[in-house]
C-alpha cells in the first residue's frame, strides 16, 4: 500500500468515526428532546382523563345529595339526612378542585361557573326541603323538591356535564394523537439513527478488515526484507569484519614496515651528527686549534664568522630532525598499540567501580600533586566489563583532567556514576582550562588536539578511549567551556555482552 493511499484510508476511517459520534450525538439530543415531549404530552392526555374523572365526581356528589335528600323525605331516616349532609359538603370543594383541573381551558372555566351557580342553587333546594322535613311539613318538603327537578338548575347542571365531557372527550382525542405522533416520531428517529450508526459501523469494519488485509500484506513484505536485511546485513557485516582486519594488518603492517627505515634514519642521523663534528674539528684545527688536542665537542671548537654560522644551522637541523624522527617513532609506536587494542579480545569480569578508580588515582597521585589537585570519588555502581579497558579509558580521562588544570589555580576533579535503564553513567568533571565548543568533536578525531599545545601528547589518547567506550558498547561525550573546566561523561552497560562484540571486532 503506498503512502497516499494509506494516508486515505486513515482519513476515511477518521471521518467515519466522526460521522459516527455525530449521529450518536445528535441521535441522543433527538431522543432526550422526543422523550420530553412524549413525557409531556402524555401528561396532558392524563390531564385530560383526570379532567373528565373529576366531572363525573361532581355529577356523582350531586346525585348522592339529591338521592339521600329524597330518601329522608319519603321515610324520615336520620342515616339518609347524614349521608346528605356528608354529599353535600363534598359538592361545592369538588367544583373548585375541577376548576382547579381545568383553569387552563377558557371554555371550561365558563362552563365551572355555571356549573357552580346552578350546584349552589340545587343545594339550597335541598336544605329547604330537609329543613322542612326537620319542621314536620313532609308534604310542602315533598312538593318543593318536585317542583326543583323542572327548574332550570338541573338542566344546566345536566348540559354543563355534557358539555365538559364533550370538551375534555375533544382534548383527549387530540392529545392522544399528538402523543402518539411524538412516539412514532422518536421510534422513527431511533430506527433512521440505528441504521446509520449500523452503515457507519459496517463502514468501518470494511476498512478495518482492509486495513488489517493491507497490514498484513505489509508486515509479510517486512518479514521478507527483514529475512532479505539480515542476509545482507550478515554479508555486509562480514566484509565490514573482513575489511576490519585487513585495516589493521595494513596498519601493522605500515607501521612495522615505517620502523625499519626510521631506524635506518636515525642510524645516518647519528652518524651525519659525529661526520659533523668530524669536519668542523679539521675546520676548527685549520683556524687554530693546537694539534694533538684532545676531541672537542662541536660547540667547543672555535669557529669564527660564517664557520661559527654554519656549525649553528647545521646543529639546529640535527634536532629538527631528531626531534621530527622521535615524534615519528611515537606516532607509529601509538598506531602499533592501537592495531594490537584492536585485534584484543575483551574479557568481562565483575569489578567494583570505586576500589578500581582509588586504585588508578593513587598511581596518579605524584601528577596530582605537582598540580595541587585534588581528586574526590563518590559512590560509583559497579559493572561487569573489561578490566584492562576501563583501566585505560579512566586513566587517560583522569590524567588529561590533571594535565589540564589552569596554571596556578588549585585543582578539583570529581568522579562519580549513577544507574538508568540498565547502564552505568560515569562523569569526570575538573575546574580546568576547559573546551571551546567548536573542538568538542575535534578532540576525539585521531591525531587531532585542541587549545593551546603546551602538553606532551600525540592526540591518540581520546580517540583511543572513545574507540574502547564503543567497544564496549557504550557511548562518550564531553560538556566543556572555555576556563570553565570540563565533563566527561562516559554511559556504559551494567552488564557487557562479550560474545556479541567479539563477534564483531
Amino acid at each position: 500500500m503506498t503512502v497516499d493511499a494509506q494516508r486515505r484510508r486513515t482519513v476515511m476511517q477518521i471521518l467515519l468515526l466522526s460521522a459516527g459520534f455525530l449521529v450518536l450525538v445528535a441521535i441522543s439530543l433527538a431522543s432526550t428532546l422526543l422523550i420530553n415531549k412524549s413525557r409531556e404530552d402524555n401528561a396532558w392526555v392524563v390531564h385530560s382523563v383526570e379532567a373528565e374523572n373529576q366531572i363525573s365526581t361532581v355529577l356523582l356528589e350531586v346525585r348522592r345529595a339529591e338521592s339521600a335528600v329524597r330518601a329522608y323525605l319519603l321515610s324520615g331516616g336520620a342515616q339518609y339526612l347524614t349521608e346528605y349532609r356528608a354529599a353535600a359538603a363534598n359538592v361545592l370543594p369538588a367544583i373548585d378542585h375541577l376548576a382547579q383541573v381545568t383553569r387552563d381551558n377558557p371554555a371550561q372555566v365558563a362552563n365551572i361557573a355555571k356549573l357552580r351557580q346552578a350546584a349552589e342553587q340545587r343545594l339550597s333546594e335541598f336544605a329547604r326541603g330537609a329543613e322542612q322535613v326537620e319542621n314536620n311539613d313532609v308534604s310542602n318538603a315533598v312538593t318543593a323538591l318536585r317542583n326543583g327537578t323542572s327548574t332550570g338548575a338541573v338542566e344546566t347542571i345536566a348540559q354543563v356535564g355534557r358539555d365538559m365531557r364533550a370538551e375534555e372527550d375533544r382534548l383527549f382525542r387530540e392529545r392522544t394523537e399528538t402523543a402518539d405522533r411524538t412516539q412514532r416520531l422518536s421510534s422513527s428517529v431511533t430506527i433512521a439513527g440505528s441504521g446509520m450508526v449500523l452503515a457507519l459501523a459496517f463502514g468501518s469494519v470494511l476498512l478495518v478488515r482492509q486495513s488489517s488485509r493491507a497490514r498484513d500484506r505489509a508486515e509479510t513484505r517486512l518479514r521478507d526484507a527483514n529475512l532479505n536485511l539480515e542476509a545482507t546485513v550478515d554479508e555486509r557485516t562480514a566484509d565490514l569484519r573482513e575489511a576490519n582486519d585487513e585495516i589493521q594488518r595494513f596498519a601493522y603492517i605500515v607501521s612495522h614496515d615505517l620502523r625499519s627505515p626510521l631506524v635506518n634514519i636515525m642510524g645516518f642521523t647519528s652518524e651525519l651528527e659525529e661526520l659533523g663534528k668530524d669536519i668542523f674539528r679539521r675546520i676548527g684545527g685549520l683556524t687554530g686549534v693546537p694539534a694533538g688536542t684532545a676531541a672537542l665537542d662541536v660547540a667547543e671548537i672555535p669557529l669564527e664568522g660564517p664557520d661559527k654560522q654554519l656549525s649553528a644551522d647545521f646543529s639546529e637541523a640535527l634536532g629538527f630532525i631528531k626531534s621530527s624522527i622521535a615524534r615519528m617513532d611515537r606516532l607509529i609506536s601509538a598506531i602499533l598499540n592501537l592495531t594490537r587494542e584492536g585485534r584484543r579480545e575483551f574479557h568481562p569480569e565483575k569489578i567494583d567501580t570505586r576500589e578500581f578508580v582509588e586504585t588508578i588515582v593513587s598511581t596518579l597521585a605524584h601528577q596530582s600533586a605537582e598540580a595541587q589537585a585534588e581528586i574526590h570519588i563518590e559512590p560509583l555502581p559497579g559493572i561487569v566489563s573489561d578490566r584492562l579497558a576501563l583501566e585505560q579509558i579512566f586513566s587517560n580521562l583522569i590524567d588529561n583532567a590533571i594535565k589540564y588544570l589552569k596554571n596556578g589555580v588549585p585543582g578539583e576533579i570529581r568522579i562519580r556514576g549513577r544507574t538508568k535503564l540498565g547502564y552505568a553513567i560515569f562523569e569526570i568533571s575538573d575546574n580546568g582550562r576547559g573546551i571551546d565548543a567548536r573542538d568538542h568533536q575535534r578532540i576525539f578525531d585521531l591525531f587531532r588536539r585542541a587549545g593551546t599545545q603546551d602538553k606532551p601528547g600525540q592526540g591518540i589518547g581520546l580517540a583511543h578511549v572513545r574507540a574502547l567506550v564503543r567497544r564496549l558498547g557504550g557511548t562518550m561525550s564531553v560538556s566543556s567551556e572555555l576556563n570553565a573546566g570540563s565533563t566527561f561523561t562516559i554511559t556504559l552497560p551494567i552488564t557487557w555482552n562479550a560474545t556479541n562484540r567479539n563477534a564483531d571486532k
